[in-house]
């Protein structure tokens, strides 16, 4: 009787026990999947070095105040051996439980700032993108955007990085420094230029794709506007881009948001009212659409081009300076026919 009552009392205590057990196990996996309250109101960053250790890794998560004890981040190494952290930055914007803090270095859900440059977009508002992101101030990216030692092997007499700073959507660490990013940049070019199949010496197909990119953003006309500057140089005339009066001025840091008499008579190489050829470099960044059109222009007899001023973005062509005329006058109607002024 007594040998069954201490079986009893042993079977008794280990059921206590296993039940206090899975009670803690249940109350602890709770914590864990609990968002921890004693988050701040601020977005914490927290970089994860290569090396670093779980341990250092759980402080630092602890000391931050992204969670509550950093056994909790230990705990869940220990229930889950095989998963990597990642390195990397991370940003953390509100309260997180330790389970999804682990997760997400677990996935490597690193925190990246999204810059967007779209086509035709020139150095100056590259810079201004890049200072709005917080990535680099505009004067410390244009000092660099400046120096084209990058494409000096594809573009020998390229005064800047200008044309080679292609556009797309990139993702970039916090960080990040102005000279890595005109790499990436230019590195995405090399890309795109060598998808393209383009022949040797970048520098006059590029300063062409940007003129084309600058003055129409409709896709079947970029080849019919190449075509224009194709034949306007065989001919020995002077390009008359606006586009190119708008960057001189630029240069100078004169630009008033509209082209002026004065601008027009500016002297400066890039003003193609005034000089004859291609201005000395790109006047902004050409996607690949431009691009292409620079390489394989449409086989037209065209040497004007207008635009039709009926808001559609389109353009009129023509082949002497009679048609060209008639083209100017059907603009000149629709834009005072649509009350937009002119300057």
């Amino acid at each position: 009787m007594k040998r069954a009552n201490r079986f009893l009392r042993s079977v008794i205590f280990l059921l206590v026990l296993a039940l206090a057990a899975g009670t803690f196990a249940v109350f602890t996996w709770r914590q864990l999947g609990t968002p921890y309250q004693g988050f701040g109101e601020k977005a914490v960053f927290l970089e994860v070095e290569r090396g670093m250790s779980s341990g250092r890794i759980a402080e630092r998560l602890a000391e931050a105040g992204v969670i509550a004890h950093p056994w909790q981040f230990l705990l869940l190494r220990y229930l889950r051996p095989g998963a990597t952290l990642q390195a990397g930055e991370y940003r953390f914007t509100g309260a997180a439980s330790a389970r999804t803090v682990f997760s997400r270095l677990a996935r490597g859900d690193v925190y990246y700032v999204t810059l967007v440059i779209p086509e035709g977009a020139n150095l100056f508002e590259i810079a201004a993108l890049v200072d709005a992101s917080d990535l680099r101030n505009a004067k410390d990216f244009l000092k660099h955007a400046r120096d084209p030692s990058l494409v000096r092997d594809l573009d020998p007499e390229a005064p800047s990085l200008e044309g080679y700073l292609f556009p797309s959507t990139y993702q970039f660490r916090r960080g990040i420094t102005s000279a890595e990013i005109c790499a990436r940049l230019t590195g995405e070019f090399r890309r795109q230029w060598k998808a393209l199949g383009a022949p040797t010496g970048a520098h006059r197909m590029v300063t062409l794709a940007s003129l084309v990119e600058k003055e129409t953003s409709i896709a079947e006309e970029r080849p019919v506007v190449a075509s224009v500057y194709w034949n306007r140089l065989h001919e020995g005339m002077r390009l008359d881009c606006d586009p190119t009066v708008i960057y001189a001025a630029l240069l100078e840091g004169k630009y008033r948001g509209a082209i002026y008499r004065s601008d027009l008579e500016r002297d400066s190489p890039y003003n193609t009212y005034r000089r004859a050829g291609l201005p000395p470099g790109p006047i902004a960044n050409p996607g690949a659409a431009a691009l292409r059109a620079a390489i394989h222009p449409a086989e037209t007899a065209f040497l004007f081009f207008v635009a039709k001023g009926d808001g559609s973005g389109a353009h009129r062509f023509s082949e002497n300076l009679t048609g060209h005329t008639a083209n100017v006058n059907d603009y000149r109607k629709a834009v005072k026919a649509s009350g937009a002024g002119t300057r």
